[in-house]
């Protein structure tokens, strides 16, 4: 059965599609064409009706590589070759090869890696990967600098956690893999290539573009102070050079997705290297998932232009996306470009609005005003801007070259239900619950039954301080008229006062004798559908790992069980401390199992989104959907959904933990579906009836 393909927005409905974009976290940019006169001018044809070509310009642009951790990941054999099966190409190849192809055309003279080179850091293929990836700018003879994010290293020490353990002199320097795949040797092939630290770990490099030199300092996950040093000393070395500060984590995002958030990893960085070292007049990073800006005031009075990118979590693990800096010298400008070689590769039968390959939201591409000259006088006072070289704007030329001969994907319109019976009746259904009808804010009560459409296998909110359960009120659990604008239900219930640590939750669940317990879908497929909303105080330390909807039972009773965590019960729909969608089940087959994932990316919260999981009847493979879009992370070969027996109970709102009540949820569910077979997107609860 081929894959449902996702329905998504009309160009013409940009409202729409930006905001199912935007619940990606990456803020892909709507579907609608390029409009001229924004920050990026739309690519145009013609000779501008016989007006005087542009002057020649002096100009250069770098290439930057956001996370490429997912990039590597999910084109190993290991994980199925997901890119390589699906698509016929590989992202990070595709990156690479396009900066070689077009090197000498928009004057690149550098690319810059920012970290996360592979996801899994013991797994040898992931670095095959990269490392086939990262020759192609070798042979191509497009000097690159690299760096190790935290899941280049053996020891991922967060900075929040321990400001003082977990640097780079307190590794193994023989044990990792980093250094084995992308050595000082190696480095030294770049023709820039300047030195590295003694770990091996932080590297500089020194690059000449339209005459003028500039260093570019890489330093890896989590510097020491010994490290820092040396930093220092590459500065001193090198006293009139521009210095472009390259790290893994510096700047973050806030929750809107687009506003810059100061880390205290960055604050470090600024008090003990930047502030003080007038010639970085840049810092790139990434780490934390999307783009922002900020702009920073040194000692001397002048600006330090902080960028983030990571597209990792976005539609594909990043679809390819990466960035081009152009250095405009003559108009005093940074352009910044966002973009996927990638995505105009891909079959056109396989994209859908989600496959952009041009991003146009002003945190993705953007101008920065910036005197050159006079930004380094203090330190170089005889910079110059170089021979005008350059036909015209070099981000325009690469625009025009990604969008050759691409045209965006036509897309169907969603609109919202006529009425709550606007959605398609499955005959296959096995249960679908609906969570409206009472007073908005009124608790629902405790033994209060939530029907089943099929009027098969209602649900009822258990009695309170069940099991180890502690504090739980009446209250915790309200209806609401708040729901997802693409759900024919409308309501929904909240979930209040979850604490995992108390542990306190609420929940709903079958009864012991409800038909639905004894079933797993082990052959004609399934489709599992929700509506949620991760309410906006949500707190990993508090709400991680909360259940959306569980089967009762300890997974490690199943016979044949040999997986981790056997204390879980078999099937987990849950949200992960990193608020991505888990769909984690255990496959009903004899012989040795253990638990199949697919994982979304992070899901915005005080967002409504739709969640689709979808498994094939005939390859049994399993594919989540986020708002339409499928997931990258999904598993194959997945048969079923074991059960401990027919009495044991679906539950939602909560799951359970060695057989005790346990990680409920935080936030609202509007309605869930059960249905005994791979459903289209045509066919899903976003859909109206014919």
């Amino acid at each position: 059965m081929p894959m449902p393909m996702p329905l998504v927005s009309d160009a013409g409905v940009a409202g729409a599609a930006l905001q199912r974009r935007n619940l990606l976290k990456m803020g892909l940019a709507s579907a609608s064409t390029l409009a001229a006169g924004g920050l990026l001018s739309a690519c145009g044809g013609g000779d501008g009706g016989g007006a005087a070509a542009a002057a020649p310009i002096s100009s250069f642009a770098l290439a930057v590589l956001p996370d490429t951790q997912f990039y590597s990941r999910y084109a190993t054999s290991g994980e199925s070759s997901q890119y390589e099966r699906h698509y016929g190409s590989e992202p990070y190849y595709a990156q690479t090869k396009w900066v070689a192809d077009n090197a000498a055309k928009l004057n690149i003279p550098f690319l810059i890696h920012l970290g996360d080179v592979v996801d899994q850091v013991g797994k040898p293929e992931q670095w095959k990967v990269a490392d086939t990836a990262m020759q192609v700018l070798e042979v191509a003879k497009v000097p690159y600098s690299i760096l190790a994010g935290n899941h280049d290293v053996l020891n991922d020490v967060d900075f929040d956690f321990s400001p003082s353990t977990g640097t780079d002199t307190q590794r193994v320097l023989a044990n990792e893999p980093y250094l084995q795949w992308f050595s000082a040797k190696r480095a030294k092939r770049q023709t820039t290539f300047g030195e590295r630290d003694s770990t091996g770990f932080h590297e500089y490099h020194v690059f000449t573009a339209q005459d003028q030199q500039f260093l570019v300092l890489s330093l890896s996950w989590r510097i020491s102070d010994a490290g820092i040093a040396w930093a220092r000393s590459v500065i001193a070395a090198h006293p009139k050079l521009p210095v472009i500060l390259v790290n893994h984590q510096l700047l973050n995002i806030a929750p809107d997705a687009v506003s810059p958030l100061e880390t205290n990893y960055g604050k470090m960085l600024w008090e003990k290297l930047i502030r003080d070292n007038d010639q970085i007049f840049m810092t790139l990073n990434g780490h934390h998932h999307g783009g922002a800006h900020l702009t920073k005031t040194n000692d001397f009075g002048n600006a330090v232009e902080e960028m983030v990118v990571d597209y990792q979590m976005a539609y594909q693990g990043g679809n390819g996306l990466m960035r081009l800096y152009e250095f405009d010298l003559t108009n005093n400008l940074i352009k910044v470009l966002s973009f996927s070689p990638w995505v105009p590769m891909k079959p056109a039968d396989s994209l859908n609005a989600f496959d952009q390959a041009v991003l146009t939201e002003p945190n993705h591409s953007f101008n920065i005003a910036i005197n050159f000259a006079q930004r380094f006088a203090r330190f170089n006072p005889t910079f110059g801007v170089g021979k005008a070289t350059v036909a015209s704007s070099l981000v325009e030329q690469a625009k025009a070259l990604v969008l050759k001969g691409f045209t965006e994907p036509t897309a169907v319109v969603q609109v919202p239900a006529r009425d709550s019976d606007d959605y398609p009746k499955i005959a296959s259904t096995v249960a679908h619950w609906r969570f409206f009808g009472g007073v908005d804010g009124a608790a629902v009560a405790p033994g209060t039954q939530i029907a089943d459409v099929t009027g098969a296998n209602p649900l009822k909110r258990d009695q309170l301080n069940t099991s180890v359960i502690v504090g739980a009120e009446v209250g915790d659990i309200v209806w609401s008229s708040d729901h997802h604008r693409l759900s024919a239900a409308p309501g929904s219930v909240g979930f209040l006062n979850t604490n995992k640590n108390t542990p306190r939750l609420s929940y709903f669940l079958t009864d012991a004798a409800a038909p639905i317990n004894a079933q797993t879908f082990a052959s004609g497929g399934y489709t599992v559908e929700a509506f949620i909303k991760i309410d906006k105080t949500w707190d990993k330390s508090k709400h991680a790992w909360m259940n959306i909807m569980t089967r009762d039972g300890k997974r490690g009773d199943l016979p044949g069980f040999n997986g981790g965590d056997p204390e879980s019960p078999p099937l987990l729909f849950a949200i992960s401390s990193l608020r991505e969608v888990q769909w984690e089940v255990v496959p009903d087959t004899s012989g040795a199992r253990e638990g199949e994932a697919s994982w979304s990316g992070e899901i915005i919260a005080d967002t409504w989104v739709h969640i689709a999981i979808v498994n094939d009847p005939t390859t049994h493979d399993t594919i989540m959907y986020v708002e339409g879009a499928p997931v990258l992370r999904n598993s194959g070969n997945v048969p079923g959904l074991a059960t401990l027996s027919a009495t044991s109970p679906w539950v939602v709102g909560g799951g359970s933990w060695d057989g005790d009540r346990a990680d409920g949820f935080f936030g609202k569910i509007g309605e869930v579906r059960v249905v005994a077979e791979a459903l289209p997107s045509t066919k899903w609860l976003t859909a109206r009836r014919a």
